[in-house]
């Protein structure tokens, strides 16, 4: 691997194992051993990992972290299954749990306890997320579709690709929205300024996000919507709805955590999944209702 990045104004002054943490999704002990075997420089030069890094300085990266091994199986990773066959499985997935290992996720995901319950799936697809055809946010609650076979994978994401499956989401937003219905079409790239989280800029990638308004209510003044992704993008419909004005109530990476409603996660779950299957061509539709903590919430607005 050799990479260059640019400093933004965001991380002057930052030490380089944080920084260049920041913006590859690395572990920082990951980055200090890199550092320390040479494998970073800044403006062409070896560092220390205590550098601290000025504006516009050129970070290399001559290497990365050694990959870890194939996930193993977990059994205490629980899993609820709302669709099972030869080929799929559609899962809920509470809220909490990543979908699969990554940078400071090594133990407990979705995945190793998928591989508990189906240990087929480790030769589908990447090594490293078998089966995962899609993925869900850490604290986002709902459905996912995994593959038992090979032939699935590759249909599936195909069916991603071309938007032939269809994602139902319902969020809980601050305001009120102008119009009952719309499509939000803006493109997403990383933020300049945030480097860990995702923005609607110029340059970033296409994406579009639907919405119609369930329902509303005054106090506080907050919406219920149903979204649909037409493209996947990284937190697209949390960073689309901050983008118009009506960021997802608890999510306090996009300015969602407000006083008024308090909840220790991004109110948004993936209420809905339809597409035709893989395999035998039938179609399949699963609904999951909203977790109790989300439930409980909408029941006390007026």
């Amino acid at each position: 691997m050799h990479e260059e990045l640019v400093v933004p104004a965001s991380l002057a002054g930052e030490r380089v194992d944080r920084a260049v943490a920041l913006l590859t999704g690395w572990t920082r002990r990951e980055v200090q051993d890199l550092v320390a075997a040479g494998g970073v420089l800044v403006d062409g030069r070896t560092v220390p990992k205590s550098h601290r890094l000025e504006t516009d300085e050129i970070v290399e990266l001559r290497g990365e972290p050694s990959a870890p091994g194939p996930p193993r199986p977990d059994p205490t990773v629980a899993l609820v299954v709302r669709h099972e066959d030869d080929d799929v499985v559609v899962v809920a997935k509470p809220a909490g749990v990543v979908v699969h290992p990554g940078a400071g996720h090594t133990e407990g995901t979705l995945v190793h306890g998928l591989l508990a319950a189906y240990p087929e799936i480790a030769s589908v697809g990447d090594p490293a997320r078998p089966g995962i055809v899609h993925r869900l946010d850490r604290d986002t609650s709902g459905l996912l579709v995994i593959a038992r076979t090979q032939r699935a994978y590759d249909e599936l994401v195909r069916m991603m690709a071309a938007h032939e499956v269809e994602r139902r989401y319902l969020a809980l937003v601050w305001g009120h929205f102008d119009a009952p219905r719309g499509v939000i079409d803006a493109p997403i790239g990383r933020s300049p300024r945030r480097p860990t989280r995702m923005a609607v800029r110029e340059g970033g990638r296409g994406a579009r996000t639907s919405y119609a308004v369930q329902r509303a209510h005054d106090d506080p003044a907050v919406s219920l919507v149903e979204c649909r992704l037409e493209t996947g993008r990284t937190h697209q419909i949390r960073v689309h709805l901050q983008a118009v004005g009506h960021p997802v109530v608890g999510d306090a990476a996009y300015g969602g955590a407000r006083a008024g409603l308090r909840l220790g996660r991004p109110f948004l779950h993936a209420t809905a999944l339809a597409f035709r299957h893989p395999v035998t061509g039938r179609p399949i539709e699963v609904v999951e209702p909203l977790p109790d903590e989300l439930a409980s919430l909408l029941a006390t607005l007026a």
